[in-house]
């Protein structure tokens, strides 16, 4: 009898435990709010995708697409095997090969010149070294498209136009890289310093085997971010290549719709929207798989 009032106590204070999960309104509204920002960036992108499956044709007349045709391949194909131009001589690979060295060459110099820029700045006693971090740093209000006329007339000047040094070299110069490895260097505790120190460990090897190792987290941060934007890059490749060997994808996407610009011929929307697509794939799949070293680079430097 007693076995039956504690199997009886013990299904009534369950029954009571077990009570139903109250809805939690503000996590359901800020996961509303989250999808509703990934589709409102996502459509575009598929409505471009799903435009890159159909002719220039109907596309002309009827503008964007939702739904899929019958021209994927052939858009793909054309948009990276077929020459085009004024003089025919490159095609999507072409440009893709000068976009990636564009992105590679401005993510790795940014890297190495923020990097040995703040090394100065934190372990080297500079009597000024405070006063040269902030103009560095003022240098943010001074983006390429203030400076872009004497930054075209030194490169004029050097003779690098249509040249990758021309494309690269002008936009190494970094604050931001400067600023997030000061920050970074400046968490690094003193104790590890003097313990190179004593074995013997000079500035170079110092800054080589033991920065460097430490920096590998930022130092993909800082890759991820200076890679998308020397890729996305417009204006000054514009500027400084004639060349149609030299043109990187964004360029090249323009060179087609400039077609309708100069009334010649309907430009051909597929293969743009084509050569959209294949632009947007690095930068994102180098975020997709390269986020959680963003991150944790990033929360690294607030220290």
């Amino acid at each position: 009898m007693a076995d039956i009032t504690d199997t009886n106590v013990h299904t009534t204070t369950s029954a009571t435990t077990r009570r139903p999960k109250r809805i939690r309104w503000d996590h359901i509204g800020d996961h509303a709010v989250l999808i509703a920002g990934a589709l409102l960036m996502l459509v575009p992108v598929y409505m471009v995708f799903a435009t890159s499956s159909w002719d220039a044709i109907t596309v002309h007349r009827e503008g964007m697409q939702f739904g899929f045709g019958d021209q994927l391949v052939e858009n793909y194909n054309a948009a990276l095997l077929e020459y085009g131009g004024f003089t025919d001589s490159v095609n999507g690979l072409t440009m893709l090969g000068n976009s990636l060295i564009l992105g590679l060459g401005f993510a790795i110099g940014k890297i190495i010149v923020g990097m040995m820029a703040a090394y100065a700045i934190v372990y080297f006693r500079l009597k000024f070294a405070t006063l040269a971090f902030w103009m560095i740093f003022t240098t943010l209000l001074l983006p390429l498209e203030v400076r872009i006329l004497p930054s075209y007339e030194v490169i004029s000047w050097m003779n690098l136009g249509n040249t990758y040094t021309g494309l690269i070299v002008p936009l190494i110069a970094s604050a931001t890289a400067t600023f997030f490895f000061r920050q970074f260097f400046r968490s690094i505790p003193e104790e590890l310093i003097e313990a190179a120190r004593i074995d013997g460990a000079g500035p170079v090897k110092f800054f080589i085997d033991i920065l460097v190792p430490l920096s590998k987290t930022m130092i993909a941060a800082m890759f991820i971010i200076m890679f998308v934007f020397g890729w996305n890059q417009y204006l000054w490749p514009t500027l400084i290549t004639t060349d149609e060997s030299l043109f990187t994808l964004v360029r090249g996407i323009r060179q087609i719709v400039q077609s309708y610009a100069d009334g010649s011929e309907t430009p051909d929307y597929g293969q743009a929207a084509a050569l959209a697509i294949i632009a947007m794939t690095p930068p994102v799949l180098i975020v997709v798989f390269f986020q959680n070293w963003f991150v944790k680079g990033l929360t690294e430097s607030d220290k």
